[in-house]
């Protein structure tokens, strides 16, 4: 019998057009500065170790269950209580991935008579989430004038529901920072603000917590805070810090969070270890991330705000050439096309485990 293809057409559409995709092997022989292992936790044995250990005390390793029902567990509410701890926030709430997260906080927060209003260039997670809800309203990237503009627009319409901001402290592809006028906007309108905080916890501020950190903002408790272990924490899993309420309302409406089981137990140990070390190890951490960024200002002339540096190529067939030169060099990037963003680039990570003379090796090649 004949085989039936029921995508076949759409396929070869998006081989023409250079943005097949398929699953690779990761190639350990190649230089990594591709992947989100911001820090290079993620090949630090002495960490695995370390959460190995602090698994083995507890006796139990899987989960079992969701967060609701069983599988809420010791070693999760220690981390809990460690992230809020540090970044100033009442309560907090582990989930297994960012995902999850930005699915739980846009479905889970975004009622009836609310507006939500999202940046344009949000995450995924957070414009599929959005498609779940009533009230949305787009705004111009990180343009917190438009924003206003917006709030304006659409509050006269709606008197009764919330107001919900949704911003990324640090965007996965152009490696920007959000400006600290969306906390003042924020306020100034009584609005809930969220900020996916994937790429830029471990990464940015003075204590290497984030936006809120970086922007040396008072937590206030319409401020919400979401971040993923699978980034600088070199492990997997989520997590959202915010007032006791609000997280509660999660807890109680965010379908994401009731119906998945709870994350894994190894890789929050593992985030929780990673946690631990940055803190510990910030300074140094910041002067090799400083460096990094140094390296680029000095080869490219490019200011990179973050440890993401993306240079638009706007040709998904060249992009994918450039990429296989420097795999036959040795190097591992990203090249990221549609429909990720508008226009192909080249994404490097500026991880802190790649030496510098291989970092200058790269880009002097791109010159």
């Amino acid at each position: 019998m004949e085989k039936i293809m029921y995508y076949e057409k759409e396929l070869d559409a998006i081989k023409r057009s250079n943005r097949f995709r398929v699953r690779k092997l990761s190639n350990t022989n190649l230089i990594d500065l591709a992947s989100n292992d911001y820090l290079g936790l993620g090949t630090k044995k002495k960490l695995f170790k370390k959460a190995y250990k602090l698994l083995q005390k507890e006796g139990n390793f899987a989960p079992k269950s969701s967060l609701l029902v069983n599988g809420y567990h010791m070693i999760h509410q220690k981390f809990e209580k460690k992230l809020c701890e540090y970044n100033h926030f009442e309560d907090g709430i582990i989930l297994g991935s960012g995902f999850l997260a930005n699915i739980s906080l846009i479905e889970g927060l975004v009622r009836k008579k609310d507006i939500l209003f999202i940046d344009e260039e949000y995450h995924a997670s957070g414009i599929l989430a959005s498609k779940l809800v009533e009230n949305v309203v787009m705004f111009n990237h990180n343009d917190f004038d438009n924003l206003e503009k917006k709030i304006q627009e659409h509050r006269v319409e709606n008197q009764k529901g919330r107001i919900i901001i949704a911003i990324e402290g640090v965007y996965s592809m152009g490696g920007d920072i959000a400006p600290v006028e969306f906390a003042f906007v924020a306020q100034k309108y009584d609005a809930i603000l969220i900020v996916d905080e994937a790429h830029s916890s471990g990464v940015i501020g003075e204590n290497l917590l984030g936006w809120y950190d970086y922007h040396h903002l008072k937590i206030a408790p319409n401020y919400i805070k979401m971040g993923t272990l699978g980034k600088a924490y070199g492990s997997y899993g989520a997590y959202i810090l915010a007032s006791k309420h609000i997280i509660s309302f999660l807890e109680n409406r965010a379908k994401a969070i009731i119906y998945t089981t709870a994350p894994s137990l190894f890789d929050t140990a593992l985030g929780f270890v990673a946690f631990s070390y940055i803190i510990k190890h910030k300074e140094k951490l910041k002067k090799k991330i400083a460096q990094k960024r140094e390296i680029v200002q000095s080869i490219l002339g490019v200011n990179c705000e973050s440890l993401i540096l993306p240079i638009e190529i706007d040709d998904n067939k060249k992009v994918i050439e450039i990429q296989n030169k420097l795999k036959s060099d040795g190097f591992i990037v990203g090249a990221i096309r549609q429909p990720t963003v508008k226009k192909a680039i080249l994404r490097i990570i500026l991880k802190l485990d790649v030496k510098n003379k291989e970092l200058k090796k790269v880009l002097e090649n791109l010159v």
